[in-house]
């Protein structure tokens, strides 16, 4: 089988794949979605990877654009604050000790902004020298930019970037920015690790 060319830097995507926030993030959305009458089924099914607004929009294309932005914002609201059970995912900590101990280089880039991913790293125990959030880019995932602008800050060739995703929009993100993807379990991958120290044998 062929393997391919040795990684030259790993990609994180942070909700669900650094960091366990699921618990938080069902609770807010139970909370916006009773307050605003959204589906909260539908907002659940498909909000993975997203921006709260784009979320929205998709599960209620009929609304103003300042009541997306509104509604936005008080989700943001709210997740800025729960973040008492957010935690790192299994085996998360351990891996970027080896990647640093093997000095190479790792980012996390996040559809969330910079405030509500510093708050989930902060509370996970994780620190990071390149964040890249919705504060950075134009266009969130799917839009591979934000990954390609983790590339560019890195140093490194998209080709030799390793993106790691547990959502299908980050997924479409790491393809579209000519990077391989591996998926942590139950991601909708070509290639998944069971545990996230798996990753390892893939670099």
């Amino acid at each position: 089988m062929h393997r391919p060319e040795p990684s030259t830097a790993v990609l994180f995507d942070l909700d669900g794949t650094l960091v366990d926030s699921a618990a938080a993030i069902t609770r807010c959305w139970t909370r916006i979605c009773a307050t605003h009458r959204l589906d909260l089924d539908e907002v659940l099914r498909i909000h993975a990877g997203r921006p709260a607004t784009s979320t929205i929009r998709l599960v209620a294309p009929r609304l103003a654009e300042t009541a997306v932005a509104a509604i936005g914002t008080a989700h943001l609201a709210l997740e800025y604050d729960d973040t008492a059970d957010v935690t790192a995912r299994p085996g998360a900590l351990d891996l970027i000790a080896e990647l640093d101990r093997m000095g190479l280089p790792w980012a996390v880039v996040t559809s969330g902004d910079r405030r509500l991913a510093e708050a989930r790293l902060d509370a996970a125990g994780i620190s990071t020298k390149l964040l890249i959030t919705t504060d950075d880019v134009t266009t969130a995932k799917p839009d591979p930019e934000g990954y390609l602008l983790a590339a560019r800050i890195l140093g490194v060739p998209a080709s030799g970037c390793v993106v790691v995703e547990d959502a299908a929009v980050g997924i479409e993100a790491g393809r579209r920015a000519g990077m391989r993807v591996i998926g942590v379990e139950g991601a909708p991958a070509e290639v998944v690790v069971a545990q996230l120290m798996d990753l390892l044998d893939l670099l």
